[in-house]
């Protein structure tokens, strides 16, 4: 398998006649990080890790056109999940939700671990009726579902154990609650300058969001610590959910020089209407403050590989605006 290495300027830019889907309308910013859109009937839905004082849960903003954002609207004083309705008391962290079949499902970490909840509306509530946590023998964090075109069901998520954070996943069993006995493996761990530009003892590979396209599939990660400014944005192909995983020459594919804010990384893949890809994430409040996190999106682009085999995907930093809420 081969993957083109192409100069850093069409890595990080595109054209200045590449499409605009959002405009970065005037409101108050939304504070979320480690952010995931899930989109249905017309409107899309933003959940993320939350600032005071929505860190007991999950908070939801919606918006039906990616750009003018309203919420929290939850159906639990703007949560779509509130502690005690679900496993966990702390550490809410990096929700993504899915449908499958007739319901709604929210796969989150709490307490360093990872739950599947359930609700009848994206607004939630999303409750389990046992509240109990995926099993894992280490601390786990950073879930990710993804359902492939067969209806086979797989789990990407974060090992923090021996010296680092690393990317694993497993095949889901129909419950969505256990994993198929065997199927676990390791994905993706830093062995990259970009992903670990600190040297820092405990190296980092989190955040995984998993599409298909053409047949191949692309998990887009983050590397770095959460608190450096070089925290940012790769890929890996595969020709199976389960890898083994290709990691892009090219990455990062999102990262401070293109987006002109530090600590941009750990998002979520959205398809639009249009069938365009869209990429939310979170940044650093500022230059000199990390903490609340801010919530932007950007353009994300398959590009014909003319060295041949996959696609290449790339992030438009043009594009790139921070979502605010009315």
């Amino acid at each position: 398998m081969r993957i083109a290495t192409v100069c850093l300027l069409a890595l990080f830019v595109f054209s200045s006649c590449s499409s605009q889907l959002f405009g970065g309308g005037a409101g108050k910013p939304i504070l979320l990080a480690d952010p995931s859109i899930f989109y249905d009937k017309g409107v899309y839905y933003l959940y993320g890790t939350g600032s005071s004082p929505y860190t007991k849960g999950f908070a939801v903003y919606t918006s039906k056109d990616l750009e003018r954002w309203s919420g929290p609207s939850g159906a639990k004083e703007g949560f779509a999940l509130a502690q005690g309705d679900a496993f966990g008391d702390a550490k809410f962290w990096a929700p993504q939700v899915f449908r499958y079949k007739d319901k709604f499902y929210m796969t989150y970490s709490a307490n360093e671990s990872i739950a599947v909840a359930e609700s009848a509306n994206p607004l939630g509530p999303f409750i389990q009726p046992e509240k109990k946590p995926i099993a894992g023998a280490t601390r786990q964090i950073d879930s990710h579902v993804f359902i492939d075109d067969n209806g086979s069901k797989y789990l990407y998520y974060v090992k923090v154990a021996d010296g680092a954070n690393r990317i694993y996943a497993a095949e889901l069993n129909d419950d969505l609650l256990t994993i198929k006995k065997g199927t676990d493996r390791k994905c993706i761990e830093a062995d990259s300058h970009w992903e670990n530009t600190d040297k820092d003892e405990w190296s980092v590979t989190e955040g995984p969001s998993v599409i298909k396209h053409n047949n191949w599939y692309y998990m887009v990660y983050s590397a770095n610590h959460f608190r450096s400014k070089d925290y940012a944005v790769g890929y890996a192909i595969s020709a199976h959910p389960l890898g083994p995983w290709k990691k892009y020459e090219g990455n990062p594919i999102i990262h401070r020089s293109n987006t002109g804010y530090n600590g941009s990384g750990h998002g979520d893949l959205v398809k639009t209407p249009n069938n365009e890809w869209v990429y939310v994430f979170h940044t650093h409040y500022s230059k000199e403050q990390i903490s609340p996190r801010r919530t932007g999106i950007l353009t994300m682009r398959f590009v014909k590989n003319t060295s041949g085999g996959a696609d290449i995907l790339q992030a438009d930093g043009k594009t790139f605006q921070f979502l605010t809420s009315k």
